[in-house]
């Protein structure tokens, strides 16, 4: 595969490059750093359709696929310094955004990560996640602007990590790599800093995971925020943290986007008046003055005057053997306003557990009414293309 674009783009072009992860993105990152102009990583694994759309929004002066490089005659203008990078969200609830970041924003992430870990410049990290997720370009943006050593090891495959990676390596995951390590790892002392986004961990999971030596550490942020920015409940220095009246997470500091490309309406709907960034996310601050999430304001169930929240009953079904994966998501109910319903993919589909069973384990562990009373059995549970569970659409694929 032969990519000459970054070698001719100038600064105020968008290049969109639809090329699967690997070494070459560690060329294009240094070449845009270098050259100023601004780029926007494709996931490839969403449908042609779904790439066309995005590019539509864009309207980049380029389009790079591993097959030909195409140049559009009516490209958008793009100023380099409010949007180096351009990326999509992850589009739980809807069509992807696409977030305007600037090299200073992406900077603050990247050195507010090393100072939160009490890392060095040059430690090695290893890339597992794809650079169209804010989280994979993150680790690549370590060796294109600090200098890191960078493995990509893409598509992960949890025993060739285990064996390839270096000594003391970072690693980002999201929670279903994580789970898949402790799976196959006999130790993971060996290994860095294992930093997980993209959802919540599982308890259970992390104290697993460091039963075999690892240091996990989980992170809270989002694309609009250049990815993590809070770690293990810390803000980087000069990060905001703070709980609007009705709950909400908000967010300030160098690291937040400059808005959405093209969509100024949204924009403003993001940001309050003052400037800080609406997550989404309902939570609280903790006694010792960390933010806790308890998950997105669309996810809460309402059930009897009571509010549930679908992941910390996502962790007490994991807990039962039985379970393989599963998602938790209100449904409507006539006397209850919704009711608590669980999709399970059973570890084994010839002994799937009853809802009688996920009650009883849930009741050792959570309040009677957050337990689900409805239960469906499923092949699969639909996520995003960064591992995120699509709730929204429910999961009746069984």
């Amino acid at each position: 595969m032969t990519v000459r674009a970054h070698l001719y783009a100038q600064p105020g072009e968008l290049v969109a490059y639809a090329l699967p992860p690997g070494g070459i993105w560690l060329d294009i990152l240094a070449a845009h750093a270098a050259s100023g102009a601004s780029l926007m990583p494709l996931d490839v694994r969403l449908s042609a359709r779904e790439q066309r759309a995005v590019v539509e929004r864009a309207r980049p002066r380029l389009l790079v696929t591993p097959d030909e490089e195409v140049m559009y005659a009516d490209p958008a203008p793009i100023d380099p310094d409010r949007a180096w990078i351009v990326i999509a969200t992850s589009g739980v609830t809807g069509a992807p955004k696409l977030a305007e970041l600037p090299r200073t924003a992406l900077g603050s992430a990247v050195a507010g990560s090393l100072s939160a870990l009490d890392a060095s410049a040059f430690d090695p990290w290893v890339a597992c996640l794809t650079p169209a997720h804010v989280g994979g370009l993150l680790v690549l943006l370590r060796g294109a602007m600090a200098g890191a050593p960078v493995d990509v090891f893409e598509p992960f495959d949890a025993a060739r990590l285990l064996r390839l990676a270096p000594d003391g390596a970072h690693v980002a995951l999201v929670p279903t790599m994580l789970r898949r390590l402790v799976a196959v790892a006999p130790d993971l002392s060996h290994l860095g800093a294992l930093l997980v986004g993209g959802g919540p961990i599982d308890p259970a999971l992390r104290d697993a995971a460091a039963r075999l030596g690892a240091r996990v550490v989980s992170t809270y942020g989002l694309t609009e925020s250049c990815g993590g920015v809070v770690y293990d409940g810390v803000p980087f220095e000069g990060t905001g943290v703070r709980v609007a009246s009705d709950g909400e997470i908000q967010l300030s500091g160098p690291t937040l986007m400059e808005g959405y490309r093209a969509d100024p309406s949204a924009t403003a709907d993001v940001f309050t008046l003052d400037g800080w960034l609406r997550t989404g996310d309902l939570g609280e601050i903790d006694p010792e003055g960390r933010p806790v999430v308890h998950g997105r304001a669309d996810d809460a169930i309402r059930t009897g005057g009571e509010t549930v929240w679908p992941d910390e009953v996502e962790a007490a079904l994991r807990s039962h053997p039985g379970v393989a994966d599963v998602v938790v998501a209100g449904v409507p109910d006539p006397e209850w306003g919704q009711r608590v319903a669980a999709w399970i993919v059973p570890a084994d589909r010839a002994d799937p557990p009853t809802l009688d069973e996920l009650r009883e384990r849930c009741r050792e562990r959570i309040a009677r009414f957050k337990a689900p009373s409805e239960l469906i059995l499923v092949d699969s549970i639909p996520r995003t293309a960064s591992g995120k569970v699509r709730r929204r659409r429910g999961s009746g694929d069984g």
